[in-house]
């Protein structure tokens, strides 16, 4: 299904819902936001007779509701501390980032400044909303949070977030598998690699031992063994705690973890819309004028199929490329066995740190070509615009393509 992003405003929303005594608890309208005046953020600054005043934002309540309310009627401490920091945050940048001290005998504020704490505080909002929506939606294990210091950029407007390929109409996904192992200990007996004439894919610690390119043929739901085996690690989902954050040097939002990885550790899944490669030379030729793609050729037997990433996806859609990435793409079979269309796993390639971003090469060996003028988006092999990399490692190729 296409879904078409509504036209109303956040505030229009709200004052229908209150009108017509509707909840809606995503937009902020609850029984309790009904009935009583809850402070959704600070707008304003004045100070009048001595008295310091902020204009208020009341949760579920349209704008043309603000009224101005003395500071020590507020008992929102975090939402003040957050109205301070984003007026220094502002004033700093006005003088370039140099340090900036606050004068107290300010009695009002220029209104530039309060147009930026208000934006900044809707932004705020908009963000935690799509961080419990993303949540709400995944599947798997690992948190996803959601941050931006750099910019005023909030959710992109036309992204669904999945856990699992969503074929275009047309395409099956699913080619029926009937069967599974017998083994009672898989790493010691005739498993779903060997069956498939391959060795398994992970040690006894769950950790990836075969070299890329080599395919990764996980245990089905057919198969005798538990959860717990030691040959189902893809097909449980992220076991990480990450962050899409906004990166401070032109390429969008990108994906951090929040844990240690350790090395050859199964990171997340690659997922999205899958479509045919001539649906997908369509769309790319489309994508390139907009500046960004998300296509991901699967081409591990053959170049039948194209995952697009562009609109439905998860937090791998947000992963940026690097020319020394820590991530390495690898195929996986669960329960399709389909060779045109394998699952896209992405493993660690060394120990990474908590806080540190997540990459992989988009020209790496079983992954995909950059060729779009998308800093932070796929596309497929098709060479047609040169992009710069940003990536900023030492061994920089230069271009993404």
């Amino acid at each position: 299904a296409w879904y078409v992003p509504c036209l109303a405003s956040l505030e229009t929303l709200q004052e229908l819902c209150r009108k017509e005594n509707l909840r809606c608890k995503s937009i902020g309208i609850t029984n309790r936001s009904l009935k009583s005046y809850e402070v959704e953020y600070l707008c304003d600054y004045k100070v009048e007779e001595g008295t310091e005043y902020y204009l208020v934002k009341w949760k579920g309540w349209p704008e043309s509701s603000n009224t101005w309310e003395p500071q020590k009627n507020l008992k929102c401490p975090l939402l003040l501390q957050n109205f301070l920091s984003d007026k220094n945050e502002y004033l700093s940048r006005v003088k370039e980032g140099k340090a900036l001290k606050v004068r107290n005998h300010v009695k009002a504020l220029k209104p530039a400044v309060a147009d930026y704490i208000v934006k900044k505080a809707k932004q705020r909002i908009a963000l935690q909303r799509w961080k419990e929506e993303l949540n709400r939606k995944k599947n798997h294990r690992g948190m996803i949070l959601v941050e931006n210091t750099v910019d005023l950029e909030g959710p992109p407007l036309d992204f669904y977030y999945i856990n699992e390929y969503k074929p275009a109409p047309g395409i099956n996904v699913i080619n029926g598998i009937t069967t599974g192992c017998e083994c009672s200990d898989c790493p010691a007996e005739k498993c779903c690699p060997k069956e498939a004439g391959f060795i398994l894919a992970y040690n006894k610690q769950k950790k990836l031992k075969i070299q890329p390119g080599l395919p990764i043929y996980e245990c089905n739901s057919f198969c005798r063994c538990g959860p717990d085996c030691p040959n189902r690690i893809v097909q449980k989902g992220t076991q990480y705690s990450l962050c899409i954050f906004r990166t401070n040097n032109g390429r969008g939002w990108g994906v951090k973890t929040l844990q240690k990885i350790k090395t050859n550790s199964f990171v997340m899944e690659y997922v999205g819309e899958v479509i045919t490669s001539e649906e997908a030379e369509r769309r790319g030729q489309l994508y390139d004028n907009q500046g960004n793609t998300y296509l991901f050729d699967l081409d591990y037997d053959s170049d039948e199929f194209t995952v697009d990433a562009a609109r439905y996806g998860n937090v791998s859609h947000f992963v940026n490329h690097s020319c020394d990435p820590n991530l390495q793409v690898f195929n996986v079979f669960i329960d399709n066995l389909d060779l045109r269309l394998p699952r896209i796993a992405l493993f660690s390639t060394r120990t990474i740190k908590a806080g540190e971003e997540l990459t992989f090469d988009y020209q790496m060996k079983g992954s995909i070509d950059l060729t779009s003028d998308s800093a932070d988006g796929l596309s497929p092999s098709r060479k047609r615009i040169r992009t710069v990399c940003k990536c900023g490692a030492v061994c920089c190729r230069g271009y993404l393509n």
